[in-house]
This record gives structure tokens, C-alpha cells and sequence, in this order.
């Protein structure tokens, strides 16, 4: 298949489908991380050029609950927010059969849809919490491939004894808000095995 895998910089999904035989690109305004087909612009240039598999990972900065508080501090923020689900509409009415949009919980649930299902690293392979949103057309559910016992350390935002990620334990930095959005290997693994085989 042809795969274009939007909105990634790592290269993780990308390269989990190359490794089973996929024709995969990835594409962001930001450059791979990684070696191996990229291209680094606006997706809307390449989205519609007939490609039979579409993953998109759109920018959560503005679609997260997590940034709910800042909205009133700053008008500008519920513009972009509004400019952020049109560009989640965009991408789902591609040329292409089959397309998935990855988000965290959040706006998209009430503004656009309900996400067709919601999975945890833990499904994968990996001890961690985040619940990732996957709107799904064209394609059957993920199934779990590696279930795991997820870390049950507490702390970390406005409730201190809740349970929490690593990822939410993460110090502020330059980094931190690409550590958050990187896809886990195990979920990579099994779009590419399980999307990557019809």
C-alpha cells in the first residue's frame, strides 16, 4: 500500500509500515527524526495524491483537554482551537478510503465526533497510561496485541494521589511537548501488522 503517515516527525509509524513492505512516507512541517521518505511542508500539498492509507497525528495543542484552562487568558487560543478541528474535517474527507486521525481525548469528541475507539500503550506492550482517541474509516478496529499491568505510580497535575503517566510526569522543557506526542513502537506495530495486512 501506499501510506502517508501526517503530521509525524519521528518517523515511528512510518517506518513500522517500511518494515513489513509498505510504500509509507510521513509528513511535517518539522523535519524527520529519522531517516527515510519525508516530506516537510503542509500535508493539504500531498494529502489527495493517491494514497491507499491515511494515518494522521494532528497537532493536539489547541484539541487537548489539558489546555481547556488557557482558553479564557487568551481569545486568540479558541480561534486556533476552532482552526484546528477544520483541519482534523480536512483530512478526514481526503481522497482515500481508508484513514485514521490519533488524538488525545478532548474537543474533537464534541466538536467533530466520537472517536470510533480509544486505546492505551498498555494494550501494547508498553507499562504506560494515555488514552489515545482513533477516529477509524475504511478500517476495522485496533486489537490489543500485547497486554500489560500499567505503571501505577501516582502524582502529577491537580490531583496528586491520582495514577499517572511518565508522560504526564514529564518536567516543562523544550522537549517535552515532542516526548508527549511520539507514537508508542508497540502501537505502530500493530497498525502496520494489522492495517498494513488488508
Amino acid at each position: 500500500m501506499r501510506v502517508l503517515v501526517a503530521c509525524e516527525f519521528s518517523g515511528t509509524v512510518r517506518d513500522a509500515f517500511i518494515a513489513i513492505g509498505h510504500d509509507a512516507i510521513s509528513c511535517d512541517l518539522e523535519p524527520s527524526e529519522t531517516e527515510g521518505p519525508h516530506y516537510q511542508g503542509d500535508v493539504m500539498k500531498i494529502i489527495n495524491d493517491g494514497f491507499d492509507l491515511i494515518i494522521a497525528h494532528p497537532p493536539c495543542t489547541y484539541l487537548a483537554n489539558s489546555g481547556v484552562r488557557w482558553l479564557k487568558d487568551n481569545p486568540d487560543r479558541q480561534k486556533l482551537r476552532i482552526e484546528s478541528v477544520e483541519f482534523v474535517k480536512r483530512i478526514w474527507s481526503a481522497n482515500c478510503e481508508k484513514i485514521v486521525i490519533e488524538n488525545p481525548i478532548g474537543h474533537l469528541s464534541t466538536a467533530w465526533q466520537k472517536p470510533s475507539q480509544i486505546i492505551q500503550p498498555f494494550h501494547h506492550g508498553h507499562k504506560e497510561w494515555k488514552s489515545t482517541c482513533l477516529w477509524i474509516k475504511g478500517l476495522p478496529l485496533l486489537k490489543f496485541t500485547n497486554l500489560v499491568e500499567p505503571d501505577q505510580k501516582r502524582g502529577g497535575g491537580k490531583k496528586p494521589g491520582r495514577i499517572s503517566s511518565r508522560l504526564h510526569r514529564l518536567p516543562p522543557s523544550a522537549e517535552r511537548q515532542k516526548e508527549r506526542s511520539r507514537t508508542y513502537q508497540g502501537i505502530a506495530l500493530a497498525m502496520a501488522t494489522q492495517w498494513g495486512a488488508l
